[in-house]
């Protein structure tokens, strides 16, 4: 198959340009589709075989739900049976944004997106590029990331046409994602539950329902997922990566132990302030220590870089598990296939 790869403007483009993508999408095919978190592979709902081929594509455990993605709030009647006021809070706090909300479905939604789950996730992506696409479409779209499964989520067009150059009929390239980690996804039960942290953070969603929010935490084990990334090794590059966490002097000295031990190709994911700690190995910079949301928006690439290096082994040095934090923690430690080492 011949992927058409796209170039668009985020900034300034045309709807006209994107009425291909929009008529694949409509016929049943597969579109690759930037969105503010990660770039995603979109079909639409109600083409069963489009939504199979999402799973074949991507190499994906048929027990790992999709997510909706919608451009209005009126499409929200046609999926969920009900939605809870304090969803509604939430809806009108963070949408158009990175987070995804879990509903009761309604029958007509096919158990391929819900991996047979009562329940249906949806989203509004904020990205004018995924918006207008969507509303185009006119209908939901189903799409997870726009990479092969346990792979790190595409960030750029690039990562994507390494993936599933093709594999699909088209990729939209609009450059960098904002955020760069996955959107935040929210269940409502008797209390708030986050089973995959993004850059909504739980303390954003506390402020709006003014009640503790639970997050599931990435060691939890879980038999049947109820959200993407809750069960299975993601975000993962080809070498095997270990990610230490601590006191910031101790991992640092950690590391460059584990440096002298390894022998292979090491490459090290470091805070901006100890690019210069370590000797004789490739530094790879995740941005300033106190700001979780540089490390999130570069994680991906970094991990992508790394297979790009031939890397050997990877360390990671960890981040405080507050705000933005949490979600980077999540991500490194399925990257790391839970491979953590607490050092003080």
């Amino acid at each position: 198959m011949k992927t058409y790869y796209l170039k668009i403007n985020p900034e300034q483009f045309e709807s006209s340009q994107l009425m291909p993508a929009a008529d694949i999408l409509v016929s049943g095919g597969l579109v690759a589709f930037p969105t503010e978190t990660v770039y995603g592979l979109g079909a639409v709902v109600d083409h069963e075989t489009a939504l199979q081929n999402i799973f074949q594509v991507k190499g994906r455990p048929g027990d790992n739900p999709l997510i909706l993605h919608i451009w209005h709030h009126r499409q929200l009647s046609g999926i969920v049976e009900t939605v809870d006021p304090r969803y509604q809070k939430l809806i009108d706090a963070f949408w158009p944004g990175p987070l995804t909300l879990i509903f009761p479905k309604k029958a007509n939604i096919s158990p391929t997106v819900t991996a047979g789950l009562p329940t249906v996730a949806v989203r509004m992506p904020s990205h004018p590029v995924a918006r207008e696409l969507l509303r185009l479409v006119d209908r939901p779209v189903a799409a997870p990331s726009a990479n092969l499964s346990g792979r790190p989520s595409p960030t750029r067009g690039e990562h994507v046409r390494e993936d599933l150059d093709g594999k699909i009929p088209m990729i939209i390239d609009a450059g960098p994602c904002q955020a760069g980690i996955e959107s935040t996804v929210l269940l409502l039960a008797e209390k708030p539950y986050i089973l995959r942290p993004g850059s909504v953070t739980r303390e954003m969603v506390e402020e709006i329902l003014q009640e503790p929010v639970e997050v599931v935490t990435s060691g939890e084990k879980v038999d049947r997922p109820q959200a993407p990334g809750m069960k299975y090794r993601h975000y993962a590059p080809e070498a095997p990566v270990t990610l230490v966490e601590g006191e910031e002097l101790a991992v640092i000295a950690a590391i460059n132990r584990m440096i002298e031990e390894t022998g292979e190709n090491v490459v090290v994911l470091a805070f901006s302030e100890h690019l210069d700690c370590y000797r004789n190995v490739t530094v790879l910079d995740l941005g300033p220590r106190e700001s979780p949301w540089i490390a999130a928006a570069r994680l991906y690439d970094l991990l992508r870089s790394c297979d790009q290096m031939k890397a050997g082994r990877i360390y990671v040095e960890g981040l405080e598990k507050t705000g933005v934090g949490t979600a980077v923690e999540n991500r490194l430690f399925k990257a790391a296939g839970g491979n953590v080492i607490h050092v003080s």
